[in-house]
């Protein structure tokens, strides 16, 4: 016992402190903030802050109620009166407008109004002009109605059986297991082809034939996978904590995020089929690479299995039209799509527990037999320097 687990924590120590595992671990984190600023930037020059001027005929905006701040990233445009159209124009011409709007005398009855511009204005800025138009209209309402106009409707959709629920602002839950699926699947490749490189390189370099002189073939390799599944946690735990923090600053300040909520059955759905389904991806990269005698040709193997893994991704509107289709209730039991058809069908339905406990059932046993492959062709392929182990014998041939 006390080998089998210096032997995970030599794999773990080996792969955690090199630049590639800091480079992936970070990769992740930068590849969003850097998103999201370019997003936060796109969003800043769309913006033009130059203001909208506006003469009024009806009276209505005599004395204005300023307009609520908007949602960022989005800046405040300043709202001008103007008491003639004429200076107006005249203000447009001399740059100092974007735009500007007549309002009719008549507008509270037929809501008339003119913008005049020579570069239609911003989205931003006509609707915070909209938003200063309704804040006066209703600026004789009761506060609480006046917000609820001003909000708008809020749309929910519902299931037959009332366990799901889904509103407008909340359309990030939708794609939250999606995405939640995907970086479990990407941490999943990215930390086992740490162990397939390392058993190749062993194989290469002749180390585990010393290393087998003081330990077995089955504590190695069981100590290995366990390494690598403490390096996938070490990097799903950073990101998590990364997710959290951005998650803590973004709160109050961007509507769609207040919004998210990810039930507590839905996270452990997709805890509990990624684990196994870790292990047994884990324990084919290793079967893989005591068979190969080269790294490229142990990449080009585990494409085989990365395809498949991919399917459910590649029928993603099947999925949103169709989640309790025979054929999602299919890729949920076959072991390499189980865990992302999971995790993409917990976000459109509720998936009937049967068919969450046969998955479970389905990829427990995968993975032990993942396990018993990858001991089995390590038996077989350690002590063959230079030489590729084939399929057929790992299957056929009795191990002494």
């Amino acid at each position: 016992m006390v080998k089998f687990w210096r032997v995970a924590y030599q794999e773990y120590s080996r792969n955690v402190f090199q630049r590639r595992f800091l480079f992936a671990l970070f990769s992740i984190p930068l590849v969003v903030l850097f998103m999201v600023g370019l997003v936060f930037l796109l969003v800043l020059l769309e913006t033009n802050t130059t203001p909208v001027g506006y003469v009024d005929y009806s009276g209505l905006l005599a004395d204005p109620l300023p307009p609520p701040e908007p949602n960022a990233p989005n800046r405040p445009v300043p709202m001008i009166a103007y008491a003639t159209e004429a200076e107006a124009h005249a203000a447009l011409d001399a740059g100092e407008l974007q735009a500007y709007y007549v309002i009719s005398e008549d507008y509270s009855a037929t809501g008339e109004a003119r913008l005049v511009y020579y570069e239609r204005p911003k989205e931003s800025a006509m609707n915070q002009f909209n938003t200063f138009l309704g804040v006066n209209l209703l600026r004789d309402q009761p506060p609480e109605i006046s917000e609820r106009v001003l909000q708008g409707s809020d749309l929910s959709i519902q299931t037959v059986d009332n366990r799901r629920t889904l509103t407008e602002e909340g359309w990030f839950n939708l794609i939250l297991p999606i995405i939640t699926g995907v970086g479990f699947i990407v941490m999943i490749f990215s930390t086992s082809g740490y162990l397939m490189q390392a058993v190749i390189e062993e194989k290469e370099n002749r180390t585990m034939e010393v290393v087998v002189t003081s330990v077995s073939p089955s504590q190695l390799m069981i100590g290995k996978i366990t390494g690598d599944i403490a390096i996938g946690f070490t990097q799903l735990l950073f990101w998590i904590l990364f997710i959290a923090a951005a998650f803590f600053a973004a709160r109050g300040r961007l509507e769609w995020v207040d919004a998210i909520s990810l039930p507590p059955e839905m996270i452990l759905i997709t805890v509990a089929t990624m684990l196994p389904a870790f292990v047994m991806v884990a324990a084919l990269m290793a079967a893989i690479g005591a068979t190969v005698t080269q790294a490229s040709e142990g990449q080009q193997i585990s494409g085989l299995i990365s395809l498949p893994i991919w399917i459910p991704y590649m029928l993603i509107m099947v999925v949103v039209q169709s989640p309790n289709s025979p054929l999602m209730v299919a890729l949920s039991f076959f072991p390499l799509t189980a865990p992302l058809t999971i995790a993409m069908r917990a976000g459109f339905t509720v998936i009937p527990a049967w068919q969450i406990l046969v998955s479970l059932t389905i990829l427990i046993l995968s993975a032990a037999g993942a396990l018993w492959l990858a001991g089995r062709a390590f038996r077989l392929g350690m002590l063959r320097y230079g030489q590729r182990l084939r399929w057929r014998e790992v299957f056929s041939r009795q191990v002494g």
